[in-house]
């Protein structure tokens, strides 16, 4: 069983406490109505900078077997395409794998690897808001180490394509934050550049101006890896529910990092 890495850190150690700051940002969420979500864009950092914009995409998720988590490694561990099979704790209570979907990714570009996820939290933070939500699913974590458009839309294609063979209903979440410590105006216009075209779904036009304007998302890989496994399960076109930076809530506008909410459908 893996267990919590960040808890404590980026969201709070107590159930109660956990619960709490979970209502607060699902609290703070624009809507509730329900949307045939196939995959989406979700922050990673700690719920009080981006909890709320978060919980915009978890609050509209459909009930779904499997939720299929894919995020970057910032730690460089394992190997460049890892899934877990192991159960993941929070203080919540135990998430299970989907061990059957697991099995049938393994071997392609995607390998188990469970030392990827031992102190990643790009993934652990999105599992409180699934079973803040849900009280009977299965999730697949997908770690990222390699980001290039070759390797994310193989992922996406592997993901997408094993869920339609095994008829599991599915939603696969990419975990990503936006720019990196820039100044308020410039992470807001470069993050508009790149989510216009995450929003068309246009992987190719996403690496072009991931490239092009120097972007530091850290995330790019899982983003477009989603949107590939996303449209293969059917979605069309993405929506944005809600964008941010850590400006926003603190007030510093000299350093933010951005933070969106996106939903394909």
């Amino acid at each position: 069983m893996r267990s919590p890495a960040v808890a404590g850190q980026f969201y709070p150690r107590h159930p109660e406490e956990l619960r709490e700051a979970l209502k607060a940002a699902f609290s703070g969420a624009s809507g509730s109505e329900t949307l045939p979500i196939r995959g989406a864009v979700v922050p990673h950092a700690g719920y009080i900078y981006s909890g709320a914009v978060a919980a915009e995409v978890y609050a509209r998720l459909p009930k779904r077997d499997t939720f299929v988590l894919i995020g970057p490694n910032h730690h460089g561990l394992g190997l460049p395409v890892a899934l877990s099979r192991d159960s993941w704790m929070t203080p919540l209570g135990v998430a299970e794998c989907d061990t059957e979907l697991a099995d049938l990714l393994t071997g392609s570009i995607i390998e188990v690897d469970e030392s990827a996820h031992l102190y990643e939290h790009s993934l652990e933070v999105q599992i409180p808001f699934l079973q803040a939500r849900f009280g009977d699913f299965k999730i697949l974590p997908i770690c990222m180490g390699l980001q290039d458009e070759e390797t994310a839309v193989e992922v996406g294609e592997a993901v997408g394509k094993a869920a339609e063979k095994l008829g599991r209903e599915c939603t696969v979440i990419a975990s990503s934050d936006f720019s990196h410590y820039e100044p308020q105006e410039d992470a807001r216009r470069k993050d508009a550049r790149v989510i216009e075209a995450i929003l068309r779904m246009d992987v190719s036009s996403i690496y072009e101006i991931v490239y092009g304007l120097n972007l530091t998302a850290c995330g790019y890989g899982p983003i477009s890896a989603a949107i590939t496994a996303s449209k293969i399960l059917g979605a069309e076109t993405g929506k944005l529910l809600r964008y941010s930076t850590s400006g926003d809530v603190i007030g510093d506008f000299s350093q933010v990092v951005g933070y969106g909410a996106i939903a394909f459908l």
